[in-house]
């Protein structure tokens, strides 16, 4: 699992700007007005070799007179809990406020590593700003400036090493075997995936209620099915982001991530009843962004009343509204009768064969060239953007690099087009394929 680093701090002192910065992208929305952040934004970083994930968080605010400051209050809250290390943001020109006070007390009863991180420094004559943030009792400050990059490799260094020196050594469970298979159940709060852990299980493994958020925190489950082992891995349910700030719901969708992240097969579960819905097709957006084979898992079916076409209803909604994985297998259940639950096997095992698959470079090399024969990449400025050479170079997902003359010109609809053809040419019809493509050696 990657370490979270959450920033946080009181409004409009720079935390969007900083996280943008880190992530090296435009991920959060920047504007001169506190408020702009309500919930907590999420981006994947690599510092010097350390992967980790940067979480941005809504102005906190020590007594909030509004609703939806005090949800970004929790919000803040929910972020220092879920972090391995946290940066304290603070406004070097507005000073030392009551905020950065009760923020500052609250990070020293985390018992996590904290960094003082002072913004808006531009320059050599502004240093001087940060040094009345010393009253906080801090031992070391960082001047930075979040929008120009002074400071920050200097702050991220110290953050990372105190990650990499607090790293607990990896338990069994989070150390993957060749011979298991790790499932990940996840989906929106009471689509049924508790009951679906427990059908499959044969016992009550995990709490079922009724009532959203039961599940607070990632389960793992090792169990053998037909001689293949498995890890099941149960998560907190993932809710649209505005409605994750009551305190008695501790779940997070950090919790999710991470429990995809160490997944090879995502189970997306939805509701037959309520039918496939927008929050539905974001889940399974997040699984599919860290290139996991996904199986979209239709629960409750034996509430639904049907006739010939009902099948084909539900396969060409979510079809339409996941058109990103649309070559993702679905399958119709029912957790509380058990209705189907035992095909789930034979189609992972199907997936994971897929998502496992190694193609030898010669076959590679033949196949693409005949597709890329028939189908070029376009001209740039009437000259052949060439492909000279294909291989695969890894496997969940089965990852693929062809070399070419000028890799930036490649279109997105060339990618997904070699996409398409890898899929069929190799038998990918069921798993992500990821292609990379990178300039062509003169050698």
């Amino acid at each position: 699992m990657k370490p979270i680093v959450a920033i946080v701090g009181p409004p409009n002192v720079g935390k969007s700007t900083l996280f943008n910065r880190l992530a090296k992208r435009k991920r959060a929305i920047v504007a001169n007005e506190p408020g702009t952040t309500i919930d907590r934004n999420y981006a994947d970083v690599d510092w010097h070799g350390l992967s980790l994930t940067i979480v941005d968080t809504g102005g906190f605010e020590p007594n909030p007179e509004r609703e939806i400051m005090a949800q970004m209050k929790e919000q803040t809250l929910l972020a220092i809990e879920e972090a391995e290390a946290v940066i304290h943001l603070a406004d070097g020109r507005t000073g030392v406020t009551p905020a950065d006070r009760q923020i500052h007390s609250l990070l020293r009863r985390s018992n996590k590593p904290v960094f003082l991180a002072v913004n808006k420094i531009d320059g050599p004559k502004l240093s001087s700003l940060a040094a009345e943030f010393y009253e906080l009792g801090i031992d070391h400050i960082y001047p930075i400036s979040a929008l120009h990059g002074h400071g920050i490799y200097e702050l991220m260094d110290d953050v990372t090493s105190s990650i990499k020196g607090q790293k607990a050594p990896s338990t069994l469970a989070d150390e993957p075997r060749d011979d298991e298979i790790r499932l990940a159940v996840i989906g929106r709060p009471n689509v049924g995936k508790s009951s679906l852990i427990n059908r499959i299980l044969g016992q009550n493994r995990v709490i079922v209620n009724p009532e959203p958020g039961t599940t607070r925190d990632a389960i793992d489950t090792p169990f053998t099915y037909q001689g293949r082992r498995y890890l099941l891995i149960d998560t907190a349910g993932i809710r649209r982001k505005s409605r994750i700030s009551l305190t008695l719901e501790k779940y997070s969708v950090m919790s999710a991530l991470k429990t995809i992240d160490r997944c090879d097969i995502a189970l997306v579960i939805i509701d037959a009843v309520e039918g496939i819905t927008e929050q539905d097709v974001k889940i399974a957006g997040l699984a599919h962004e860290e290139g996991k084979a996904c199986i979209m898992v239709v629960n409750k079916w034996d509430a639904i009343s049907k006739d010939n076409s009902t099948v084909g209803r539900y396969v060409e909604s979510i079809r339409n509204k996941a058109k990103f994985l649309d070559f993702a297998p679905i399958i119709f259940v029912s957790a509380l009768s058990g209705q189907r639950v035992s095909k789930i096997f034979p189609l992972v095992e199907h997936v994971f064969t897929e998502y496992c698959r190694r193609i030898p470079t010669a076959e590679v090399n033949r196949v693409c060239r005949e597709i890329i024969e028939q189908h070029p990449p376009p001209r740039i400025n009437s000259r052949e953007n060439a492909i000279t050479f294909m291989t695969q170079v890894g496997i969940k997902p089965p990852t693929f690099v062809f070399f070419v003359r000028k890799p930036e010109d490649i279109h997105f609809s060339y990618e997904r087009f070699l996409e398409n053809r890898l899929r069929e040419a190799f038998g990918f019809s069921s798993v992500p394929v990821k292609i990379l493509f990178r300039k062509k050696s003169r050698k």
